[in-house]
């Protein structure tokens, strides 16, 4: 029984210090430089659906980037980096949400005329999902998961 009892102690103390230990979140503030940073490299990125990528983009990609597209097929950093051929692309939404010092998760969405075959256009509308590490002081974007959604 004594056995019992302390391993419910130990159980519940590690518990408790694991509680204590767990990183605290917040949503950013638009004042923060992080978020300004933040918000600055996804418009970039944004942008490369109609042009090519910008060198401090390509900064903030992680080497060992992965993403996934709305049609689930896996990307990496130099498909991300790519460079698009549409036009009227457009960042309408940025919200960040730390979790610690080091981890945020960034939500957004987008937009852009994407060229078609034979010359029509269709307007595209993305929401996403990215995640950002700081790694050796600088932010980086580690994953990223992209959703068609309806134009409004």
């Amino acid at each position: 029984m004594k056995t019992m009892h302390f391993a419910t102690v130990a159980l519940l103390i590690s518990s408790g210090l694991a509680y204590a230990a767990a990183p605290t979140s917040h949503w950013g503030s638009s004042a923060d430089p992080v978020v300004r940073h933040i918000t600055e490299v996804e418009t970039l990125w944004s942008d490369t659906n109609c042009g090519p990528a910008q060198a401090k983009l390509k900064a903030a990609v992680a080497h060992d980037f992965q993403g996934t597209s709305p049609r689930g097929m896996r990307y990496d950093r130099s498909f991300a980096l790519g460079s698009g051929t549409n036009r009227d692309c457009h960042l309408q939404q940025v919200k960040v949400h730390f979790f610690g010092d080091a981890l945020a998760v960034v939500y957004g969405n987008e937009s852009y005329m994407a060229n078609k075959k034979h010359g029509s256009e269709s307007k595209v509308c993305l929401a996403w999902t990215d995640t950002w590490l700081k790694r050796h002081d600088q932010w980086q974007i580690v994953a990223a998961q992209d959703n068609d959604v309806r134009c409004k």
